[in-house]
């Protein structure tokens, strides 16, 4: 009986029937669509993690004998370690812990510091790969905010794709109760009733979910394609992606997908069987309003219309809860998206690409080679359409600053009171700061000291006599104070590895003049004190100190106006002269800013693509919610028909409803993004007009354009419906699909 009722009731009823095969499809679509792509791109960022970090967890330095090896790898939750040859030196060994269960790494590090007898600061965890699997480390100072950002907007679209099938059963089964209630009247039972309905929903569902799911795979795994076609003309030579779909994925889609259409054809019977068949056959299927309020601003611009839409909303409040969520979401993921990369746009432009114009053209990475071993600097120097070529290496060191060093004004400043400890150690003769040296070829360090009006020579160093005042805290334009007294002829540089190693070195001048180098100094370590070298000298202290790194740079300014196929000339010529026994990496400065416009591109199109996505969840349900006009609202139209309402009232009635649901979101949204980007602005210290001229205004117009107008499309298609049907029609039909 129950069967045969459910096939008619869909055969008569398709309209309703369809909305909701619709919905659920959609909603498996992409869901599944929606988890296939974050799948695979949380896939993709762990493996280009592993690839240029390494796939290592956790990392312990010191000198370990063979009984402490075997020790730490016969620890609990280890599940093998492996001796990192590039981070070993010397005595000291790099050894890098892979766990088993990287959930409890954060609590089994100390304890392996602890059984390898090493000082906590030796032990290290991979961070980026970390915080890929959500496990963070409060030593961390780096934001990492994409991946749960990312995470979050998801959680987001999937809840969002959730309530569509949810409403979408709602619309239709709210209209049913009065039936149902004639059938328990007679006798039938909750789960009589229940049975029906969930033989109805897979009856409805069972094809579009499974087929929604497929599709998304597919779409899924076309767009992975397109995004390596894409990303393959951007960056040569990247990680290309590769599919990878985890069955998990499949089955968690899936069962929320079903769980949905189960609770959705449940609640129902459950809401029947707390009512009793006279309360059911009484329920029209109209949404109540249990507290009417007048809206006098809505009454003031729409008049009697004005005042019924608003309450009308008001009944329909959680029906439209999804819609509203989603637009609001998605209209303020879009303009904080906006906003965001527009400011990050005028920021990069500004401390990079406008501030280093001047300084280079084009930079070459030599690999695993050190800087006095190299023999072209002479010919690159001497190349034609060039006004400056450098060579140069960098190198870790330390450096005791004493109290009597340091100046008044820095002193005046808090000296070294707030000091971080990572990079300050107090020790009983003074300060021990990291001292990093800048070796420059002889010719540009030469020609350095002209610059800054010192004595041209080779058998001294050049310190850079600056330190940021941390009273100011403004990043983009930082007050500088002198960092020490400039009364001594003769720095010590220590060894990072071994404080008892150490070099004395001739003091040529002290400076706050740097060299035309791409290098900035002092952003994260405040109290770093620069030393610039000549490679003639450095071949006479590397022994003692160490730390150089195992790359060099040439850096080359090219001529006045230079163009991009100029660059490119230039940028062959000083490859062929390093050779081809070099690992080397180029770029040039305009091919890097057009490489860096194109992936914002990339990022905007992604995160725009999920703000899309949003947004078209709400208005996927603001269809929904508009198809089932006549069936859910039949009682209500007839009431305002019979009281003199005309068809015309009514389509103003519609307008007025659709400029609410689509304008709400909009005025929700507008004053929080302007208060957050006034915060972003602040934390940039950008000056506004400058965030304002190149404000993302034509962006946010056309996105709120696009909401009102398919907002509109659906209230006209369900009004077109509405007014298809007559009063007669309405009051005498039960039926009506």
């Amino acid at each position: 009986m129950w069967k045969e009722y459910s096939r008619n009731y869909i055969k008569n009823n398709r309209s309703s029937g369809i909305s909701v095969m619709v919905a659920a499809f959609i909603s498996a679509l992409f869901l599944s669509l929606l988890c296939s792509l974050f799948y695979n791109l949380w896939k993709y960022e762990v493996e280009r993690i592993q690839i240029e970090e390494g796939s290592w967890q956790g990392r312990i330095e010191g000198s370990f004998d063979e009984d402490t090896l075997a020790a730490v790898k016969n620890f609990p939750n280890i599940e093998k370690v492996v001796i990192n040859q590039e981070g070993t030196e010397g005595e000291k060994a790099a050894v890098d812990l892979y766990f088993e269960d990287m959930g409890t790494i954060l609590e089994d590090l100390p304890k392996i510091a602890k059984l390898a007898e090493v000082p906590p600061e030796a032990v290290s965890c991979h961070h980026s790969l970390l915080a890929m699997y959500l496990i963070r480390d409060p030593q961390d100072t780096a934001p990492r905010l994409i991946f749960p950002l990312f995470l979050a907007i998801t959680a987001m679209a999937c809840i969002s794709l959730v309530m569509i099938i949810h409403n979408s059963f709602a619309v239709t089964m709210n209209a049913r109760v009065h039936q149902f209630g004639i059938f328990s009247s007679i006798g039938a039972t909750p789960g009589q009733i229940r049975t029906c309905l969930l033989q109805e929903a897979a009856a409805l569902c069972a094809v579009p979910v499974v087929s929604g799911n497929l599709l998304g795979i597919m779409i899924a795994m076309g767009l992975l394609k397109l995004a390596n076609i894409m990303a393959g003309n951007l960056a040569e030579g990247r990680h290309e992606a590769e599919w990878g779909y985890h069955p998990l994925v499949f089955i968690c889609t899936f069962a929320v997908t079903v769980f949905t259409v189960w609770l959705s054809a449940w609640y129902p019977a459950r809401k029947l069987s707390r009512l009793t068949p006279l309360e059911a056959i009484k329920n029209t299927g109209e949404l109540p309003l249990y507290k009417r309020k007048n809206s006098r601003l809505l009454s003031f611009f729409f008049g009697l219309e004005g005042e019924l839409a608003s309450n009308a909303l008001k009944a329909q409040k959680k029906a439209w809860r999804t819609a509203t969520l989603s637009l609001t979401f998605s209209f303020m993921a879009f303009t904080l998206m906006q906003c965001f990369f527009t400011l990050t746009d005028i920021s990069t432009r500004m401390t990079y690409f406008e501030k280093y114009q001047d300084v280079w053209d084009v930079m070459v990475t030599v690999k695993d080679t050190e800087m006095d071993t190299f023999g072209g600097t002479k010919q690159m120097q001497e190349l034609l359409d060039v006004r400056s070529c450098t060579v140069y290496q960098k190198a870790e060191a330390k450096r005791l600053i004493t109290e009597e060093e340091i100046s008044g004004q820095f002193r005046a400043a808090g000296g070294f009171e707030n000091a971080d400890q990572t990079f300050v150690s107090d020790t009983d003769s003074g300060w021990m700061i990291h001292a990093p040296v800048v070796i420059l070829d002889d010719a540009s360090f030469l020609s350095y000291c002209e610059q800054i009006g010192a004595e041209p020579r080779l058998d001294g160093a050049v310190i850079l006599n600056r330190i940021r005042d941390s009273r100011n805290p403004n990043f983009r334009n930082p007050d500088y104070i002198p960092y020490l007294k400039e009364d001594r002829g003769i720095t010590v540089l220590r060894s990072t590895a071994d404080d008892k190693m150490a070099a004395k070195i001739p003091v040529i001048t002290y400076t706050q003049e740097v060299p035309v180098l791409r290098e900035e100094y002092g952003t994260l370590d405040y109290y770093e004190l620069v030393h610039f070298l000549p490679v003639s000298l450095w071949k006479q202290i590397k022994t003692p100190i160490g730390g150089a790194e195992e790359d060099f740079y040439i850096r080359v300014l090219a001529g006045e106006n230079a163009a991009m196929d100029e660059l490119d000339r230039l940028e062959k010529e000083v490859t062929r002269l390093v050779g081809s026994g070099y690992t080397i990496v180029s770029e040039n400065r305009i091919q890097e800013k057009l490489s860096d416009d194109k992936m914002k591109d990339g990022m905007m199109l992604i995160f725009g693509g999920f703000c899309v996505l949003l947004a078209f969840i709400g208005i996927g349900n603001v269809f929904s919610n508009t198809l089932g006009f006549v069936r859910q609202r039949r009682r209500e139209f007839a009431r305002y028909m019979s009281v003199g309402l005309t068809p015309g009232g009514i389509k103003k009635m519609f307008c007025v409803e659709a400029l609410i649901i689509a304008g709400r979101p909009v005025l929700v949204t507008l004053p929080l993004t302007i208060l957050l980007a006034a915060l972003m602005l602040k934390a940039s210290y950008l000056e506004p007009m400058i965030f304002i001229r190149e404000a993302p205004f034509i962006p946010v117009l056309a996105f709120i354009i696009a909401v009102f107008a398919f907002v509109a499309l659906a209230y006209y298609i369900g009004g077109k419906k509405v007014l298809r049907y007559k009063l007669a029609d309405i009051l005498r039909d039960d039926t009506m699909n």
